[in-house]
């Protein structure tokens, strides 16, 4: 196999559409993989689509017509020699030109495409042209020949097979964008070729792991096949099988005994296995082709066998059942071409530094890169994978069937060798949206994707990945018909919890006991830094226009503002606004965490929407899209933790559940003490704890500690080795706080700065914003009780060079005390 890469000298012209006269015309250099928007933007005729209201301006984009041209030099083929044209990912409707002859349409993001370019291609010089149509209006098209299914927001991209969140979601800009979005390449082959690998990996009783080889095969003349033979590598083991003339697939099963099992985050060692294929004649020569993955042995499996309850939905990795501690993922930024390698492990260790085990690529989104999972498997991230379907009603007629199975089993037998991949899950609130949002009334009988999700995608899983579990969507009832029990009920499944986002105060997170919470979340503002980088209004309010460009929520701010006015001061300047929604954001999270994981094992998962963001916006992600961690992020690191207590109302009482998610019993004394604000103890008490692994054990308080003297004034600290809690008696806006407890000093340290903060008076949810001093500053902790008396030391790592005493300044080191302060702005 020789592969020639087709990434250099690429031109990119607007073909035909509303375009602005100073782009109409202009051909500018095209980066491959990439898409329009960056090559504009990198040719200086674009505004960049992030900043201020730019994505405004951009709006001619989405029914504009891209060509996309290259030269390229290349050898004519030779006899007996398969010459393929081999696109990885094209967004999305293309038509394909070499030479001037089409060799093919397409209209699927989400698979990759071949041609046969043995005829078209020609000695030296070839020509090369994709041009890209308007997916908005071929997905109108579609819309107008099937017949309108509803889905959220305005356009229909329930009728392209596209990153849907490509057409503007409620976190999203509405850019979509158009190009080669994967590698591009000539591959010149003879004989055949391995089409697909995919192992299936499991592991028996007695500690043997097994590796199930198969390979799909591609012969360069099918009508002149020749005998091969497969051979595969593991962990010191080989293995070969002949492959019988005309055969186009094989089976090579390897087992290696004593395999060291992988485990997710927090239960063991990631251990991973290079593995190698190859292909040859059968009669023996130089190999044909050669394919290498890394496998992971372990069993993943979910238990929903019914229960007194109802239907559990636990995971279970190597027999151990796992509390999934996770996060919704979403495309990392909407121009899918900049997010490297580097980035996505950023990423995921900012995960892992919140102690997740658990990220589900939602169905608004796309497959992710193979350096995603890659990266996954090797820090032992559980990946629930979302096909592509999300908050819509989808056709089932043509074309869109054959290009989902198509998609389906392209991806199911492209992922099926990562060790960190959990399950599959058919769609995202399809089914629920079919029994509340009136679908049945606009659909009028027309299909909407059920059958996507109870049959196509579960027989291409079961054929092509069976060692993974599936489930049909997000909510959603296991083995319940849907007009049986509603796809949210609590009792059963998977379950979404909105409405606290659209309704209800965070508080009723505690009405429902979900078996298992795969979305739930709370909106806030993007870090300082993040957000004044990309807007720059005058002056800069929750109304200014560029701000609210970049609130795509419906009535985000109107939520915001319920959402905190049970709980915390009215904030009366905007950089009080920012940290008062920022606050709230991460004890509505917070607070919904910490119930479920109480519950552990009646509730066995608890993720979050959303761990990332692709733009700057305000959302409900727990990093923003400057890649910068949220307060939001740090209560999660905080609810996550390994051990953790928390005070939960259990029978009319309050009492303590003390949960412990590691290997170890958890003992020893908890110690208890009802506080004055100005640190008087008025009760004490001591808790021995004696908590088994992977548990979760309530334990009940005295009286004496739950029933204060002054309820504005004292505060119920629980303190440990391993964690604490506190528990105040009243809301925040209710509470005699002192206003400026603190007193504090920075500073420098190697890599940056020490911050020592005192308390004379109880001081909650203490934070450094760091990043409004220098863009890279990022402090260790943040959301801290420092109680009467204490002294907590935070760190700051940044380049810069930094004045210490600003790390002390009001709108730098802040806390729930300060909302109750004059107001104090920049």
């Amino acid at each position: 196999m020789i592969r020639q890469t087709l990434h250099v000298g690429w031109q990119l012209t607007a073909a035909t559409g509303p375009v602005p006269a100073d782009v109409a015309g202009r051909t500018v250099p095209a980066r491959v993989p990439g898409s329009a928007h960056l090559d504009l933007l990198a040719a200086g005729l674009i505004t960049d689509p992030y900043l201020d209201r730019a994505e405004e301006e951009l709006v001619w984009a989405h029914r504009t017509d891209w060509r996309y041209a290259t030269t390229f030099e290349a050898e004519a083929a030779r006899p007996g020699e398969r010459v393929d044209l081999a696109f990885d990912g094209l967004d999305t409707v293309a038509t394909i030109e070499l030479n001037g002859r089409v060799l093919g349409r397409t209209a699927n993001m989400h698979r990759s495409y071949r041609f046969d370019v043995r005829e078209a291609l020609r000695e030296g010089a070839n020509d090369l042209v994709v041009t890209f149509r308007s997916a908005l209006e071929h997905a109108e098209e579609i819309e107008q020949r099937l017949g309108r299914r509803d889905h959220v927001y305005p356009h229909p991209f329930n009728m392209v097979r596209k990153m849907a969140c490509s057409f503007g979601w409620d976190w999203g800009p509405d850019l979509q964008t158009a190009g080669i979005w994967k590698p591009v390449r000539l591959e010149r082959w003879t004989t055949a070729r391995i089409h697909r690998l995919r192992p299936l990996v499991t592991v028996g009783a007695d500690g043997t792991g097994r590796v199930e080889l198969h390979a799909d095969i591609e012969h360069a003349d099918p009508a002149a096949p020749r005998e091969l033979r497969l051979t595969a590598t593991v962990a010191g083991r080989e293995g070969d099988v002949t492959v019988p003339a005309g055969e186009t697939s094989a089976v090579l099963t390897l087992d290696i005994p004593g395999v060291r099992l992988w485990w997710p985050a927090g239960y063991g060692d990631q251990p991973l296995y290079e593995l190698g294929a190859g292909l040859r004649p059968g009669d023996g020569g130089p190999a044909l082709d050669s394919v290498h993955r890394r496998v992971g042995f372990r069993t993943v499996t979910v238990d929903t066998t019914p229960d007194e309850t109802g239907t559990p939905f636990t995971l279970t990795v190597n027999g151990t059942p796992v509390f999934a501690k996770g996060a919704n993922w979403i495309p990392d930024d909407h121009f899918l071409t900049r997010v490297t390698r580097e980035r996505v492990t950023r990423r995921v260790e900012q995960a892992l530094g919140a102690h997740m085990n658990l990220l589900r690529v939602w169905g608004g989104g796309i497959y992710e890169t193979e350096d995603f999972y890659d990266i996954c498997d090797e820090r032992g991230v559980l990946v629930w994978q979302d096909f592509p379907f999300a908050c819509a009603s989808y056709p089932e007629e043509e074309p869109l069937w054959s290009e989902v199975g198509a998609e389906a089993r392209e991806n199911v037998a492209r992922l099926s060798s990562h060790a960190s991949l959990a399950l599959w899950n058919g769609a995202n609130e399809n089914m629920w949206g079919y029994r509340d949002w009136g679908w049945p009334e606009q659909l009028r009988g027309r299909t909407w994707g059920l059958r996507y999700y109870t049959e196509l995608l579960p027989s291409i899983v079961a054929e092509l990945d069976p060692t993974r579990f599936y489930a049909a969507n997000s909510p959603y009832n296991p083995g319940i018909p849907l007009d049986e029990v509603h796809p949210n009920d609590e009792n059963h499944g998977t379950r979404h919890e909105w409405r606290v986002w659209n309704e209800r105060d965070y508080t009723t997170y505690r009405d429902h006991i979900p078996r298992f919470c795969s979305e739930f979340g709370f909106q806030g503002p993007p870090t300082w830094a993040t957000l004044t980088d990309w807007v720059h209004d005058e002056p800069l309010t929750p109304t200014s226009p560029s701000f609210l460009l970049h609130q795509k929520a419906e009535d985000g701010n109107g939520k915001l503002d319920r959402g905190f006015a049970p709980h915390l001061p009215a904030p009366a300047t905007f950089e009080d606004w920012h940290w008062t929604t920022q606050l709230n954001q991460a004890r509505a999270v917070a607070f919904g965490v910490e119930h479920f994981r109480s519950w552990w094992p009646r509730t066995t998962g608890s993720v979050v929407w959303q761990l990332n963001d692709c733009w700057p916006v305000t959302s409900w992600a727990a990093v923003d899209g400057g890649e910068r961690p949220k307060p939001l992020w740090y209560a999660l690191k905080h609810a996550y933790a390994p051990r953790l207590l928390t005070l939960q109302p259990r029978g009319g009482a309050t009492v303590l559940v003390a949960v412990n998610d590691t290997a170890e019993a958890w003992t020893g004394p908890v110690r208890a003490e009802r506080q004055a604000f100005d640190g008087t103890v008025l009760g004490t008490a001591t808790i021995e704890l004696d908590v088994k692994p992977r548990s979760a054990v309530p334990y009940a308080l005295a009286e004496s500690l739950l029933t204060p003297a002054d309820p504005a004034q004292e505060v119920l600290v629980l303190t440990c080795d391993d964690a604490r809690a506190v528990h105040l008696f009243r809301e925040d806006v209710e509470l005699a706080y002192d206003p400026a407890p603190l007193t504090a000093k920075a500073v420098a340290v190697t890599g940056g700065y020490r911050i020592d903060v005192t308390a004379a008076s109880f001081a909650r949810d203490v934070a450094v914003l760091a990043d409004r001093l220098a863009p890279d500053a990022e402090v260790d902790d943040m959301l801290v009780p420092i109680p009467a008396g204490e002294t907590h030391s935070f760190t700051v790592r940044t380049a810069a060079r930094l004045d210490p005493e600003q790390l002390t300044g009001p709108l730098v080191l802040r806390s729930a005390n300060a909302l109750h302060a004059p107001a104090v702005s920049s």
